[in-house]
Formats: C-alpha cells, structure tokens, sequence
C-alpha cells in the first residue's frame, strides 16, 4: 500500500513532462536548422548589405519599372553628384 501514496499525482505529471521534452526537443531542432540555413542573417541588420544607387537604378530598369532614356538619364544624375566628382 505504501507505493500508491500519491500515484494520482505522478500519473498527471508523467504526460505532462513528456510533452514539455517533446516540445523542447523540436524547439531546438527548428532554432538549429534556423541558423544553420542563414535565416537569422538576413534579419541582422547588420550583416545585410544596402543596395547602392547604381544597382537599384539597374534593377529597376531590368525589371521594365523605367524605359531606356529615363535609365540613361539618371545614370548621368547618379554620375553626376557621386562623391570625389567634380
């Protein structure tokens, strides 16, 4: 009789671990796959590189968003007001 003392107890406990390890156990699996796919680099702020002007306006023109003249015209801008230029 002594054994049944508080059976009750670890007999709610019991499933509730198991699913708290479960649960642990496919936290960590998804934080390290996370990580090791560079996902958590692009939200870093800091390791993401800004795009300069050129290669927006370059983009921009590929994508068919400005036509010919408009591209060539703020290439001269862009040139035009570059740091160094005269």
């Amino acid at each position: 009789m002594m054994y049944w003392n508080g059976g009750w107890a670890w007999m709610t406990f019991m499933p509730l671990l198991w699913i708290a390890l479960i649960g642990l156990v496919v936290w960590a699996v998804i934080r390290l796959t996370q990580q090791s796919s560079g996902r958590r680099d692009a939200a870093d702020p800091r390791k993401t590189s800004r795009e300069t002007p050129e290669e927006i306006l370059d983009r921009r023109f590929a994508s068919g968003e400005i036509d010919p003249d408009a591209y060539a015209e703020a290439r001269k801008r862009l040139a035009a007001h570059r740091p160094g230029s005269p």
